[in-house]
């Protein structure tokens, strides 16, 4: 599909794990991909990989939490293909401090802030102008499960991905009439190969027997998920937060334990028939 034919996509964080793959769906679909990342050498990798598919790939170091950095960025883009119609929010980072309230420090609070919330902002401010000088533009934000539940750990990824919802829901408020349209991802557990660093494989088993769906989540289910919104075939959605994480945060909270223990029943026959409620919930009312 050429969804995104003679348009011009930033990506931030797009050289390694999700975001590398980000940037090649979005050159298959015809866009001329920023490859931006704080790493120059994965950033040249990832966009090695796109022009070696035939596309076209423009590399840029960027700090997003520097605000002198972005305006660099954004004035090569512009230089190099004449404005921005697409931004992708998409680089992260972590924080070894960033395990609970009891140890955290106003370092470790500013900088978890700085990367995943005053990042994406300053890219959005930084590309809305040129949007709107080229008729319109969609921007695309990740954000993060942590926000739609309380988590056992990283309060200030969680605080800081929360900012990032609302912030899409202001953008589209105030610039919807400037033909501009703001989304938000929410991803589950994402299997990518950076993922392994940081994610212990007994706590991404865990993760997969709380799926809704017979399979874990891919760097390409995000990917087609951006082309989507990214798109014309989105034209009509703003302000969302779309749910990319196999029904992760959507379902009873005993769900895996439930379903371990009646694996080769119906599924009405986990459900206690003197309450109608299934083993360990609430009745049914």
């Amino acid at each position: 599909m050429q969804r995104l034919q003679d348009k011009v996509a930033v990506v931030t964080g797009a050289g390694g794990g999700i975001g590398r793959v980000i940037s090649s769906r979005l050159s298959l679909e015809g866009a001329a991909v920023v490859i931006a990342d704080i790493d120059l050498g994965l950033a040249k990798a990832a966009a090695a990989e796109v022009e070696q598919a035939g596309g076209r790939a423009m590399v840029t170091h960027v700090d997003i939490t520097d605000e002198t950095s972005v305006v660099a960025m954004f004035a090569d883009v512009r230089s190099r293909f004449g404005g921005t119609d697409v931004l992708v929010n998409n680089a992260m980072g972590r924080s070894r401090g960033d395990v609970d309230i009891l140890t955290m420090t106003p370092d470790t609070w500013m900088e978890t802030m700085a990367v995943a919330s005053l990042g994406p902002m300053l890219c959005a401010k930084h590309a809305i102008g040129s949007m709107i000088e080229r008729g319109g533009g969609a921007i695309v934000n990740m954000s993060s499960g942590a926000t739609l539940t309380g988590q056992l750990a990283r309060p200030a990824y969680a605080a800081a991905k929360a900012a990032i919802n609302m912030l899409t829901k202001s953008i589209a408020t105030i610039h919807g009439r400037d033909n501009i349209r703001c989304n938000a991802i929410v991803p589950g557990m994402i299997v990518h190969d950076r993922l392994a660093l940081f994610v212990p494989a007994e706590v991404r088993a865990s993760y997969d027997e709380n799926l809704l769906l017979p399979y874990g989540g891919e760097p390409e289910d995000i990917a087609a998920t951006v082309a989507f919104l990214a798109s014309n075939d989105a034209k009509f959605i703003t302000a969302q937060l779309i749910g990319v994480h196999g029904g992760l945060y959507d379902h009873h909270p005993n769900y895996a334990s439930i379903r371990a223990s009646g694996k080769k029943a119906r599924p009405g026959a986990l459900l206690d028939q003197s309450t109608g409620a299934p083993p360990g919930g609430e009745p049914q009312v």
